[in-house]
């Protein structure tokens, strides 16, 4: 059985809601890639459509957009996401996960794009 906790970030209101999904609504995020959009109508935003930017796994690896496949890696760092270096140049060797959604990630952060449609 997957589960995935979804965290909905609106920038339009600056709020974020967290939403629970199992099962054949969970098993659709399966395979999706960071930069994917999904349509917001099941999750509260009907007319917008959902963007994944990322997530992380149950030991709290996150997942890295440019990092390609869906296991984790070991990837030279200089910033954002996954290391944050104390000085300007800094580089280190950290463990992070690929940009595809697999059934090992328990977190997946979405943010709102795209107008309302409205009189339709």
């Amino acid at each position: 059985m997957v589960e995935f906790k979804l965290v909905i970030s609106n920038p339009e209101d600056g709020t974020s809601k967290a939403v629970t999904v199992t099962d054949a609504q969970a098993q659709s995020f399966v395979g999706l890639r960071v930069g994917d959009s999904i349509s917001g109508e099941a999750f509260g935003f009907p007319g917008k459509e959902l963007i994944i930017t990322g997530g992380s796994d149950k030991s709290g690896i996150p997942i890295r957009p440019d990092v390609p496949g869906g296991g984790k890696k070991y990837v030279l760092l200089s910033g954002p996401p996954g290391y944050h270096p104390k000085k300007k140049g800094q580089r280190e060797r950290r463990l992070v996960r690929g940009n595809v959604i697999t059934e090992d990630i328990v977190q997946i952060n979405l943010v709102v794009k795209g107008v309302e449609k409205k009189g339709e």
